[in-house]
Parts: C-alpha cells; sequence; structure tokens
C-alpha cells in the first residue's frame, strides 16, 4: 500500500488527534498548543546583532521575510549542507566562500523566506552572491564573508531587488535583545507554526569565564537527512579554532539534525551553519584538546533540542516520538536501526492510530540492513514520558502478554519513546527523533 493510500485509510477511520493541524499553514501564526515551545526571554552569545524584517519576498506585505546576522568581530565558521544532488544557488555560494576563508573572518549571515533560490540556473547564483556581497559592504568587508541562506518554493527567481533593497533596512533595525533575536528566527519561517529559538549560557570545567550560545532554525516538511532541517545557525561567543569548529558541528549534527525525520524528503537547501566569535574572551579552543571536548557536549546537546522543535513542527504530526537503539554493536549500527524505524510509514501510522503493533517496530529492525541483530536477543518496550513504568512488547525474543488498555494509554500521549535493545553486549547506542502521520 502506498503511503498517500495510508494516509487516506487513516482519514476515514480516525479523527485528528489534536486540536489543531500542521499541514497547511500559510503564516506563522502560533496554535495555542505550541506557544510553551516559544521563549519567552533568553540568554544571547557577546557580539552578535540580529534582526528580522519584511522586505517583500512573501507577498501578504506583513511577514517577516530576511533575517540578518552580523558579529562585531571576525568569526570562525562551519557549516553541514544538503547532499541532495539540486543544491540551491545559497547552498552553493557559501561553501564556495567558507572554502576560500577556510572557516575564518566570517561577518555575519543573511537569509531569506519565501523562495529557495534553488534550480535557478546562473542568475540564481548571482542572486546568492549578491546578497552576500550587499552584508559585506554594511560590515566593512572587500571579500565575501557572509553565509547565505534561502528557504521557500523552488524553481523561482528571487524578487532580488527587494531583497538587496531590504538588507541596509534590516541592518539599521538590528539589535541584541530578545525580541530581535526571535523576530529573526521568526523570518526564516515559511510553513513553520512556531518560531524555534533556543539560548543558553555554559561554562567549562575549570573555568571562570560564562560563554553563551544561540540558534534557530525553520521547518516543517521536506524534513530529513542529510541534513534534516531546511535551515539551521547558531552561533557562540566561545573562541574556537575553524577546524575544531568544524569537527564538533559535524559530530553534533549526526546526533540532532541528521536524527530526525518527519517525511522522509531531503530539501535542497538544508545547511546548518555554526559561528564562533570568541566575544567573550578566553583561550582559544583547538582540536584535540580537552576543551573541544567540552564545546562538543554543550554543541551536540544544544543542536539536540534544537532539531526536536523541528519535528515537533513536523507536518500532520500529533506526536513527538524518540527511537531508542541500546547495545548494538556500534553508534552507527544503533544509528541505522533507529533511523529505520523512525523512517517506517507503517510504523509511523501505527503509532497516529494508537496501534500497539509492536511487529511493524521488530519488521524495520529486522530489514535496517544491520548486521549481528539476533531475534533471541532483541527487546522491544514503549517508555511514557510520565515516568510511570516501561511497557515490555518483547523480550529476548519472546513476546509477552501486553496490556492493551496500557499500551493505547501510552500511545495517546503527545510524547513517548520506542526502546529497541539488541543485546550485543557492545553497548552502541543512538537516537532518533520522529513523528507520526496523520491524515494531514
Amino acid at each position: 500500500m502506498s503511503l498517500l493510500l495510508l494516509k487516506r485509510s487513516l482519514a476515514k477511520r480516525l479523527p485528528n488527534a489534536r486540536g489543531y493541524t500542521t499541514a497547511n499553514h500559510t503564516s506563522t501564526s502560533t496554535p495555542n498548543e505550541k506557544w510553551k515551545y516559544v521563549p519567552q526571554s533568553g540568554t544571547y552569545p557577546k557580539g552578535f546583532n540580529v534582526g528580522g524584517i519584511h522586505c517583500g519576498v512573501k507577498k501578504d506585505g506583513k511577514s517577516l521575510d530576511l533575517a540578518l546576522v552580523t558579529s562585531e568581530l571576525p568569526c570562525s565558521a562551519a557549516a553541514v549542507f544538503t547532499k541532495n544532488v539540486f543544491k540551491a544557488a545559497p547552498v552553493l555560494a557559501s561553501r564556495e566562500m567558507l572554502n576560500a576563508r577556510k572557516g575564518s573572518g566570517v561577518r555575519g549571515l543573511v537569509a531569506n523566506s519565501g523562495c529557495a533560490n534553488a534550480v535557478t540556473g546562473k542568475g540564481g547564483m548571482e542572486d546568492a552572491i549578491a546578497m552576500g556581497r550587499a552584508v559585506d559592504t554594511l560590515v566593512g568587508e572587500r571579500e565575501a564573508s557572509t553565509v547565505v541562506m534561502s528557504t521557500g518554493v523552488i524553481g523561482q527567481r528571487l524578487p532580488i531587488q527587494k531583497i538587496l533593497d531590504g538588507i541596509p533596512n534590516a541592518y539599521k533595525t538590528m539589535g541584541t535583545s530578545h525580541e530581535a533575536w526571535l523576530s529573526t528566527a521568526k523570518a526564516i519561517c515559511t510553513t513553520d507554526t512556531f518560531p524555534k529559538l533556543c539560548s543558553k549560557s555554559f561554562k567549562f570545567p575549570g573555568s571562570s569565564t560564562e560563554y553563551s550560545i544561540a540558534g534557530m532554525a525553520k521547518g516543517a516538511g521536506m524534513i530529513h537527512p542529510d541534513m534534516a532541517t531546511l535551515l539551521g545557525f547558531m552561533a557562540t561567543d566561545a573562541p574556537v579554532s575553524p577546524d575544531a569548529l568544524q569537527s564538533i558541528l559535524r559530530h553534533a549534527v549526526e546526533r540532532s539534525f541528521n536524527a530526525i525525520s518527519v517525511d522522509g524528503d531531503m530539501s535542497t537547501n538544508d545547511t546548518v551553519a555554526l559561528l564562533a566569535n570568541g566575544a567573550a574572551g578566553g583561550e582559544t579552543i583547538r582540536i584535540g584538546t580537552e576543551g573541544e571536548k567540552a564545546l562538543r557536549a554543550v554543541v551536540t546537546g544544544f543542536a539536540e533540542e534544537l532539531s526536536k522543535l523541528v519535528v515537533r513542527d513536523g507536518e500532520g504530526a500529533t506526536k513527538f516520538v524518540t527511537v531508542s537503539v541500546k547495545d548494538a554493536n556500534s553508534f552507527e549500527d544503533a544509528k541505522q536501526v533507529a533511523s529505520t524505524i523512525a523512517r517506517s510509514p507503517l510504523v509511523k501510522t501505527a503509532l497516529y492510530g494508537r496501534d500497539a503493533n509492536w511487529g511493524r517496530i521488530l519488521c524495520a529492525t529486522g530489514y535496517s540492513g544491520v548486521e549481528g541483530v539476533v531475534p533471541e536477543k532483541t527487546n522491544v518496550s514503549f517508555v511514557p514520558t510520565d515516568g510511570s513504568p516501561e511497557l515490555k512488547l518483547l523480550v529476548n525474543g519472546e513476546p509477552e502478554n501486553v496490556d492493551e488498555e496500557r499500551a493505547s494509554e501510552i500511545l495517546a500521549m503527545e510524547d513517548l519513546e520506542i526502546l529497541v535493545s539488541l543485546g550485543t553486549g557492545k553497548g552502541g547506542e543512538s537516537a532518533y527523533y520522529t513523528c507520526d502521520f496523520s491524515h494531514e
């Protein structure tokens, strides 16, 4: 049965499990149920100025559609881009700029929403370069120093003059306040129902220096590795060498933005960038040091929280599901199994239907392609997020006498965990974040 037929079948049999839907968004009007994910305050890194305005890419005359971030100090920069063959012009322009600068001396980021500038030929590339150049001029850089992002409709040229006219206006309105950061996060939204913004302060062991990291992301549909969100941006005031920053970001993305799936589609524009300007002071963090390990842990945890917001806003989603695989031969094996379960349409529709059909989970585990999966050592459980005991479904390959009423209670929760243990004794583990498939 095709995915479309599965969805239509569910639509006939089941009501929407919650009081809102996410499939037909035309703006970033936030449903009441989603306000809990929108921060009311934040702790933001020193030396960064941000802002979001309406410049006219979006045709409603009011929705924010141009985001700008600049640093008062030159930054180390790292980025991970889509592996889609049809890479959008801003992806190519940003990658070229970062390679030319070897990840150093970057001064900011500009992003528009409403038009992806993807599959737009030579003219689209010229537009992406022009966006970056406009920011470079404002910050006093002669060479390309700006990361460029675009998101929206594929196959259409940007209204580039509106963007070029808007960039100086956005520059004038920039600030460091929570409201400025929130406006910037709103300006990269398309079908999102809420802006995705996180921030936190942190210290390294044995150090009294306080650092901050902030980030934003957008995405609700076309979400699947590699990358796994349309746009993501993080900034920190910690001092980091370019090679250490790239290593940190790749590690973090593999466990966050590349560990989420909504609909299985990989975008042409997916980009996650990380800037570090060192404005908070301290010794430069270099690759292979304890400082790198400490910052890697901070950035990975932060990226996980940011990427989870993308899943929570998934088009047609009513549940946030963590697929945890433990005791695999390696992290890579655990992630492969978790990814296969998270992407299974049969698993996702069963979750929406509150159907405790653990056979679909076991089936996906079996065809994951991971060697060493032994049926007699495999365990499957539903883990509720309210702190109550897990519901064991399969223990060492033997089915349990499942309490269907209890299973239905767990599957009715907005958040839940699927736990699979492979029993190899090697301890490899990974988590993957996904959602259900509703009739939307």
